[in-house]
C-alpha cells in the first residue's frame, strides 16, 4: 500500500538487524522503497540491497556534504551505476549550507554536474536542500531540467508553489508529525496530492509516536496518516495516491 520514496536501509545503524528490519518493513504494507545513495560507497550498497530485495530500488549520487573530495572519476562511476536495471534516479544531490564544509562553491559545482548528468541520462533526480533554497532554485533553472523531487521538504508554501509550477514533486517526511512543525504542516495541507510523495529518510527523522528512536521504512504509515489528517482525507486513499505518484516519478508503472 505504501511507497517509501526515500530511505537509507543500507545505513550502518541497521548492520545488526537489517534482514529483520526489512522483513518488518515488507510485512507493514510497504509495497515499494527507494534506497538512496549519499556517496560512491553508499550508492554501491544501495544497488546491492536492491539486487537482494525485489521491492527495493536504488538511487545513486553524492550528497552535498560528501562532495569535498569528489572527482570526475566519481562522477563517471555514478554514471556507470545509473545504468543498472534497478537504479531509478540520481540522488541524493543538492546543497547543504547548515555546515561550513564543503565550501559552497564546491557543493554548487558538483550539484550542477550531477544535475547535468541526470539531464543527459533523462533520469529523475532527488534533491537535498538545507538552508540553500535560493541557490538550489538558481542551479535548477540554469540546467533547465526539472524532473525532480524535493526530498524531506523544508521550504515555505511560497517556494512549494514555485517548484510545483516547475513540475516538481514535494516529498514530506516524519517531521510533519512533530508539534513544532507548523510551517511544514501548512505545506502538507497546500501541496496538491498529484505532486505529493511520502518518505521516511530512515534511519533519521523518526515520526511521532517513535520520535527519538531509530527510524525505518515501516514508519512511513505515520507520516501518511498525519498528512491525511491535515488534508481531511482517508489515509488509505492518500497512501494509494502517493504510491501511484512514486511509481510515476521513478518510472515503475
Amino acid at each position: 500500500m505504501y511507497f517509501d520514496t526515500h530511505t537509507h536501509l543500507d545505513d550502518d545503524k541497521f548492520n545488526e538487524d537489517r534482514e529483520a528490519v526489512i522483513a518488518k518493513v515488507r510485512e507493514s504494507g510497504v509495497e515499494l522503497a527507494v534506497n538512496v545513495g549519499s556517496g560512491i560507497k553508499e550508492s554501491e550498497s544501495c544497488i546491492a540491497l536492491a539486487e537482494k530485495y525485489d521491492f527495493i530500488y536504488a538511487a545513486v549520487g553524492v550528497h552535498p556534504g560528501n562532495t569535498g573530495n569528489m572527482t570526475d572519476a566519481d562522477l563517471e562511476l555514478v554514471k556507470q551505476m545509473a545504468s543498472h536495471e534497478k537504479v531509478v534516479a540520481i540522488g541524493e544531490i543538492g546543497l547543504d549550507y547548515y555546515y561550513d564544509e564543503p565550501e559552497r562553491d564546491v557543493q554548487k559545482y558538483w550539484f550542477r554536474k550531477q544535475l547535468e548528468l541526470a539531464k543527459e541520462l533523462q533520469m529523475p533526480y532527488i534533491i537535498h536542500d538545507r538552508d540553500a533554497h535560493a541557490d538550489t532554485l538558481d542551479i535548477i533553472r540554469e540546467v533547465g531540467y526539472t524532473k525532480g523531487v524535493m526530498h524531506c521538504y523544508s521550504g515555505s508554501v511560497e517556494m512549494a508553489k514555485v517548484l510545483i509550477k516547475m513540475g516538481f514533486y514535494i516529498s514530506i517526511a516524519g517531521q510533519v508529525t512533530f508539534k513544532n512543525a507548523p510551517k511544514l504542516q501548512e505545506v502538507a495541507k497546500f501541496v496538491p496530492v498529484e505532486h505529493l510523495l511520502i518518505e521516511t529518510d530512515s534511519p533519521y527523522l523518526t515520526p511521532v509516536p517513535f520520535r527519538g528512536k531509530r527510524n525505518d521504512s515501516s514508519n512511513v504509515a505515520y507520516t501518511c496518516a498525519k498528512i491525511a489528517e491535515l488534508k481531511g482525507m482517508d489515509e488509505k486513499e492518500l497512501a494509494n495516491i502517493t504510491l501511484i505518484n512514486g511509481k510515476k516519478f521513478y518510472g515503475l508503472e
